[in-house]
């Protein structure tokens, strides 16, 4: 039945047939005995090089048009009216492209066109502006709005990038009440301003309950077939940076990045650590989102490395440019080879719940 409903699911994704007719159609074959046969074992060559963490929301250009139109026509319309006829027309564009066409690209344009809609909306909406870090009912009426209506717009048009965008933004709510009761249990209103370190900790265990939730969906498809595996590479995309500027954030939050390019000091080399050990987690989930999430950080750090010598600041400017891209391309190039590498130097119980190395 798994199998099946993998098949049905990626002839969906491919807009073979509509959601409705998927739903149908797995309880009428599975009455019938309808079975999906084992696929034929591919070549060594071809399974060592397979890449698993193929987007699909990208599948040709007709989609890339068809999103251009939906980024220019909504753009006018904004220009022309205002921010409350934008969201009918994104639900219309939703019912056509999305609902009955079933197109990916458009489907992940009009997601975030209703996310930017809905910011705007609702900072007009909190008439007092938004201060996270002093007033904690601005920060929970400015979020509230978004696990709602992106989980709606989820349940409605099954576009895995609003359910985790969803889920993103109800770990935000949650984290905005969190700082709420401590600043009212603390009656400091500048307790985190002064503090920092605090908020420090309380964004680590968010980014790393992040991470746990999109662990959880990735190892629930560890072959990629099915839209699990696509929220999970949305949520990965959000938890890679959350979990590595909220660690750097307990050593350079007071002095901010920028210092790491002043000075070589016991930063440095967290920086670069906390980066290579997200690199190392990257690799044994085969996702990049954690390689690429620390390119900016990894660069200020080597920026200040450089800097220590007695070169002109093009030249370390350059210099960091080039190591930067050399890692990028040593990685890149040297994915398989390397993850093959680190996932048979795992437990052998743990490695079969990975991703196929």
């Amino acid at each position: 039945m798994t199998e099946l409903r993998s098949v049905l699911d990626e002839a969906q994704r491919e807009g073979i047939i509509s959601g409705e007719a998927n739903e149908r159609l797995l309880p009428f074959l599975i009455e019938r005995g309808v079975t999906v046969g084992a696929r034929a074992a591919k070549p060594v060559e071809d399974i060592a090089w397979s890449d698993t963490e193929t987007p699909r929301f990208i599948r040709g250009f007709h989609d890339v048009l068809i999103s251009i139109g939906v980024i220019v026509a909504l753009s006018g319309l904004w220009g022309l009216a205002s921010i409350l006829s934008v969201l009918p027309a994104i639900v219309v564009l939703s019912e056509i492209l999305v609902k009955r066409q079933r197109l990916a690209l458009p489907a992940v344009v009009l997601t975030i066109a209703l996310v930017c809609a809905t910011t705007t909306l609702t900072a007009f909406c909190v008439s007092s502006g938004v201060n996270f870090l002093e007033n904690g009912n601005d920060a929970i009426r400015f979020i509230a709005p978004f696990p709602v209506l992106l989980g709606l717009y989820y349940l409605r048009y099954r576009v895995p990038l609003s359910l985790a965008l969803c889920i993103v933004s109800a770990l935000a709510l949650v984290l905005a009440v969190i700082i709420k009761l401590i600043l009212s249990a603390s009656g400091d209103p500048l307790l985190l301003v002064n503090n920092p370190s605090i908020l420090s900790w309380i964004g680590i265990i968010s980014a790393a309950g992040l991470f746990a939730t999109a662990l959880k969906f990735d190892l629930s498809d560890i072959n990629r077939r099915t839209t699990r595996s696509d929220i999970a590479f949305w949520l990965h995309m959000a938890a890679a940076p959350a979990l590595l500027y909220s660690i750097v954030s307990l050593f350079v939050l007071r002095g901010g990045l920028i210092e790491l390019t002043q000075t070589v000091s016991f930063k440095t080399p967290v920086v670069v650590l906390t980066v290579a050990a997200l690199m190392l987690v990257g690799l044994i989930i085969d996702r990049r989102a954690f390689v690429t999430s620390g390119l900016l950080s990894l660069g200020f750090a080597l920026f200040g490395i450089f800097r220590q010598g007695s070169a002109t600041i093009d030249t370390y400017f350059s210099t960091t440019l080039l190591v930067v891209g050399a890692i990028v391309l040593v990685i890149g190039t040297g994915w398989m080879p390397l993850r093959r590498r680190v996932v048979n130097a795992l437990p052998s119980g743990l490695a079969r719940r990975l991703p196929p190395a």
